[in-house]
C-alpha cells in the first residue's frame, strides 16, 4: 500500500471517528458523507490530469496530518500584533487554527445591520440562508480538495449583507495558523451573501504565526445578489513551509457586480482557485490576481470565468512575479455557454522573471459555444528590460535600486486596482520584503 494511498484511508478512518460526535443538521450530515465518499472515490489529483498537469500534489498527500489542534496557551494574541496584516484597520473574525477566536474577533459600529458570526454558531441557530447556499455552489463532484474540505467543515466565518446596505469598511476574515511543531491540517469555509443592491468590501485572509509544515485547505462560497456590488479580497501569505489550497466561488445574480483579488506570497505549495459564475443577465466581474514567489516556491492560479447568461462581461488581469528557483502556473479559463449571447470577455495574464532558473507555465484558454461574442486572451512571459535598468541608472540610480522600482511598478499595476489604503499600503511592503528588495539588500553595481 502506498503512502499516499495511506492517508487517503487516514482521512477517511478520521472522519468516521469524528462523525459520532457531531450534531449536525439532517441536511449537512447528508452532504458530509455524500463528500467524504466522493473523496475516497477520487483520491487527490496526479499529474496525469490536464487541470494538475503542472503542480504535484504528492508531498501534501504522502504527510500525515492530523486535525489542527486549538493553542494551548495565550501565545496567539501577542504573536499576532506583531504581524503586520493583523491589523488593517476594520472590523475583523478571526480564527486560529481553524477555531473560532472570540478573543482576537474585533466587530464595532462599521458592521452593524450585518449578520456577520463564525459558521458553526449560525448553522447551530439554524440560520436557513445556510442550507439553500452552503455546498451548493463549491461544487465537490470532480474536486477532491473541495470534498476533503466539505467533509470536514467545521468553522469559518459567515456573513449575509442586508438588503439594500452600504459597508463603509470592509469586513477581514482572518485564518491564523500557529503550527506548533505537528502537521496540522485545517479546513476553513466560508459563506458571504451580499444581499440585492447592497455594497461591500470583504477581505479574506491566511497568515501564520510561526514557520512550520501545515495544510489549510480553505473553501469560499459567494453569493452577490442581483444589483449587488462586491470587492472580494484573497491574501495568503502563509509559512514558506506550509501547503495551501483554497477554491474562491462566486454567483452572480442579475446586474451584479463583482471584482477579486487574488494574491498569492506564502507557502512552498500552494494552489488557488477562483471560479465565478455570470448566472444574471447583465452581470459583469473583474478578475486581479498577483503572485510572488521565491526560492522554491510553487504557486499555481486555475481561474474560471463561467458566462451562463446573455449580455455579461469579465475582465481578468493576473500578473506573477518569480525569483529564484520559483516556479508558477496560470490557467485561465473561460466558457461561454451557449444561449449567452453579447457575452464580452477578456482575459490577460503577464510574467516577469527575475532569475533564469524560475520557470512559468501559462494557458488562457477559451471555451465558447455562443456566436455572438467578443472574447479575447493573452499572455507574457519576459525579464526585467535592462534597457530600463540601463536608463534608470544613467539618472544615477543604482542597479538594486533601479530593478526594484521596474518590480515594483509592474506588481503595482494589480496592487494599484485594491481601493481599500491600508491593505494595498501593506500589500506592497509585503512583496518586497517576499522578493528580498529593497534597502537592506545589496546587488552588484
Amino acid at each position: 500500500m502506498t503512502a499516499v494511498k495511506e492517508q487517503q484511508d487516514a482521512y477517511f478512518s478520521t472522519f468516521q471517528a469524528r462523525e459520532r460526535f457531531l450534531s449536525d443538521p439532517s441536511w449537512l450530515g447528508e452532504i458530509r458523507r455524500a463528500a467524504m465518499e466522493r473523496f475516497a472515490e477520487l483520491g487527490f489529483p496526479t499529474t496525469r490530469q490536464e487541470e494538475w498537469r503542472f503542480t504535484n500534489v504528492a508531498p501534501i498527500a504522502r504527510v500525515p496530518f492530523e486535525l489542527a489542534q486549538a493553542p494551548k496557551d495565550g501565545a496567539p494574541l501577542a504573536k499576532l500584533r506583531e504581524l503586520p496584516m493583523a491589523d488593517l484597520g476594520c472590523d475583523r473574525l478571526v480564527f486560529v487554527n481553524g477555531r473560532f477566536s472570540p478573543e482576537l474577533t474585533r466587530l464595532g459600529d462599521s458592521s452593524q445591520g450585518v449578520k456577520v458570526c463564525n459558521l458553526s454558531e449560525a448553522l447551530a441557530a439554524g440560520t436557513p440562508s445556510i442550507e439553500e447556499h452552503l455546498a451548493r455552489h463549491a461544487r465537490f463532484d470532480d474536486h477532491a480538495f473541495i470534498a476533503l474540505n466539505t467533509a470536514f467543515v467545521q468553522d469559518g466565518a459567515y456573513v449575509e449583507i442586508p438588503r439594500g446596505l452600504v459597508l463603509e469598511k470592509p469586513i477581514y476574515l482572518l485564518h491564523v495558523t500557529a503550527a506548533n511543531g505537528r502537521p496540522g491540517v485545517t479546513h476553513p469555509r466560508n459563506l458571504v451573501i451580499a444581499g440585492p443592491e447592497s455594497q461591500a468590501t470583504i477581505i479574506e485572509g491566511y497568515v501564520a504565526l510561526d514557520d512550520g509544515a501545515y495544510f489549510t485547505n480553505a473553501v469560499s462560497e459567494v453569493v452577490v445578489g442581483d444589483n449587488a456590488v462586491t470587492h472580494y479580497c484573497r491574501l495568503q501569505n502563509e509559512s514558506e513551509q506550509a501547503f495551501h489550497f483554497g477554491a474562491l466561488n462566486v454567483r452572480l445574480g442579475r446586474d451584479a457586480n463583482a471584482t477579486t483579488y487574488s494574491l498569492g506570497l506564502g507557502a512552498a505549495l500552494a494552489r488557488q482557485e477562483v471560479a465565478v459564475t455570470l448566472d444574471g443577465e447583465g452581470s459583469e466581474c473583474q478578475l486581479n490576481g498577483l503572485y510572488v514567489v521565491s526560492g522554491r516556491q510553487h504557486i499555481d492560479n486555475y481561474t474560471t470565468l463561467d458566462h451562463a447568461q446573455p449580455h455579461t462581461a469579465s475582465r481578468e488581469f493576473y500578473k506573477g512575479v518569480l525569483d529564484e528557483k520559483s516556479s508558477g502556473v496560470f490557467h485561465g479559463r473561460i466558457i461561454v455557454r451557449p444561449g449567452a449571447q453579447k457575452t464580452d470577455a477578456k482575459q490577460s495574464n503577464k510574467n516577469l522573471l527575475l532569475s533564469d532558473d524560475a520557470t512559468i507555465n501559462t494557458k488562457p484558454q477559451l471555451e465558447i459555444y455562443a456566436d455572438d461574442v467578443k472574447c479575447t486572451h493573452g499572455a507574457t512571459i519576459g525579464q526585467i528590460d535592462p534597457e530600463a535598468v540601463f536608463y534608470l541608472r544613467s539618472r544615477a540610480i543604482g542597479k538594486d535600486e533601479a530593478r526594484r522600482m521596474l518590480t515594483y511598478a509592474f506588481a503595482n499595476d494589480i496592487i494599484g486596482r485594491i481601493k481599500y489604503e491600508p491593505l494595498a499600503s501593506r500589500l506592497g511592503d509585503a512583496v518586497f520584503a517576499r522578493l528580498g528588495i529593497g534597502p537592506g539588500k545589496q546587488e552588484p553595481q
